[in-house]
Parts: C-alpha cells; sequence; structure tokens
C-alpha cells in the first residue's frame, strides 16, 4: 500500500479564499456523516435485547460483586473487555492504549445513568498491580472463574482454539489468542432483571480511542500503513523511550 504520508512535504497549497471553499465544501460531507451515525446509534438502540440468564460473580477491589452489583446503581453498564489472561504479567499493550482514555468517563457517565467497568480474567491482584503502574483510577474487576469473558466473545478456551474456528466478532475464524478486545453493554429493569443490549469487537471498538479520533484529525492521520501491523507502534504508555 502506498504511504499515505510519503508526499506530504509536496501537498497542496492553495490561498485562503481556495482553503475556505474546500474546507466548506468537506464540511458537507461530514455534517452528512453525523446524521449518518446519528441514526446509527439509534438502530443501534434499537436492538432487540437478549436477556441474562447465568450468575456472574466478579472479583472487585472491595469483595465479591455480582454482576447487578457492576452496575452501581445505575440502569446501564457498559463494560470494556481489557485482555489480560491469567499467566500474564501485564496486559495487553494495546488495550492499554485504550485504556489510557478511561480515566474521565465514569463521573460523566454516571450523570446519564451509566456506569462502566473493565473486566479481565487475570487475577484481581494482577491487575491492581497494573493498574498502580498505569496510574489508572477506573474500575476493573476480575471475572475469573466464572464463564463470562467466554460468554461473551472476549476469551476463549484451549479446545476452542485448536478446533481452527473460534466465534468471535460475529463470525467464526481462527484465533491464536486466548482473549480479545470489545465493548459490551447490559440493561437493568427496576425489577432488577438484566439484558445484554449490545457488544462490539475488533475496528468495532476503534471510536472509543479518544487518541485515534485525534490522530485522524492531522496531516498524517494514523500514519501506520507501512507498519508490520497496525498499532505495532503502540507502547506502554511509560515505555515509550521520549
Amino acid at each position: 500500500m502506498k504511504k499515505e504520508t510519503s508526499n506530504i512535504e509536496k501537498h497542496k497549497v492553495v490561498s485562503h479564499e481556495e482553503w475556505l471553499a474546500a474546507r466548506t465544501a468537506f464540511l458537507a460531507k461530514e455534517k452528512d456523516f453525523t446524521r449518518l451515525r446519528d441514526e446509527l446509534s439509534r438502530e443501534r438502540r434499537e436492538l432487540p435485547w437478549e436477556k441474562v440468564e447465568k450468575a456472574y460473580t466478579f472479583d472487585a477491589p472491595n469483595g465479591k460483586e455480582t454482576l447487578a452489583a457492576l452496575f452501581e446503581n445505575r440502569s446501564q453498564l457498559i463494560v470494556y473487555h481489557f485482555m489480560f489472561a491469567p499467566a500474564w504479567d501485564a496486559g495487553c499493550k494495546h488495550c492499554s492504549f485504550w485504556a489510557d482514555n478511561f480515566n474521565g468517563l465514569p463521573v460523566h457517565l454516571k450523570h446519564r445513568d451509566a456506569a462502566f467497568v473493565a473486566i479481565s480474567r487475570a487475577p484481581l491482584a494482577k491487575l491492581e498491580a497494573f493498574k498502580k503502574r498505569m496510574g489508572w483510577s477506573f474500575k476493573w474487576v476480575s471475572s475469573a472463574p466464572s464463564d463470562f469473558n467466554y460468554d461473551y466473545q472476549a476469551s476463549f478456551t484451549p479446545e476452542q482454539s485448536k478446533s481452527g474456528a473460534v466465534f468471535y466478532n460475529y463470525t467464526k475464524a481462527p484465533m491464536d489468542m486466548s482473549d480479545r478486545e470489545g465493548v459490551s453493554v447490559f440493561f437493568m429493569d427496576k425489577g432488577g432483571a438484566i439484558f445484554h443490549t449490545y457488544s462490539s469487537y475488533a475496528r468495532g471498538i476503534d471510536i472509543l480511542n479518544t487518541a485515534y479520533n485525534y490522530l485522524d484529525l492531522a496531516p498524517k492521520g494514523r500514519d501506520e500503513d507501512n507498519l508490520e501491523f497496525s498499532q505495532s507502534w503502540v507502547q506502554y504508555h511509560d515505555q515509550y523511550k521520549d
């Protein structure tokens, strides 16, 4: 693929009047996109729900908590599926890139009747240690040994991986990882019944990464086209060399 930034030094430069005309024309496309995104969000909210029939318990900083307790007296719960397998000593660096955007979210979300939590299979002690290292304050709980991660396509058993076709991102495909990233959303009614309303995975969670949204505005964009794989540049924020 042609490198997006190869001709950036030769980029077209015009007068202010021409710049303004081009920018105004592009604004019309941006507005169309915004309206389409609003419509897509509306359709997302109208998707059918499925009732959560299984009881899940999580290891949380203040002890065992049920799925209902994670709502923290709100009717909506947003879960980030953070890749951190039990045997690992640190969380996924790419999920960490996403998580660097999380600290300020909960206080705002709770004022729209929503709670936020990250969930991983690693033991709570490992989550707490890594969270301290990263300087994060958002709530993070361990789903082990429950089936929660497996039930919501965020983890896969060795048998599933060996089969050559795990179910992830709504399709069956080979998977060489025990855990993957994603987001799931739940609703709890006044009677305490919990419903799974939505889940998204892989590129579907791009919109949750504020840093990427800012880079998409910049002349070089994400600048990942010629890398070994997208995000090969990403490090833990305390391991960049500059």
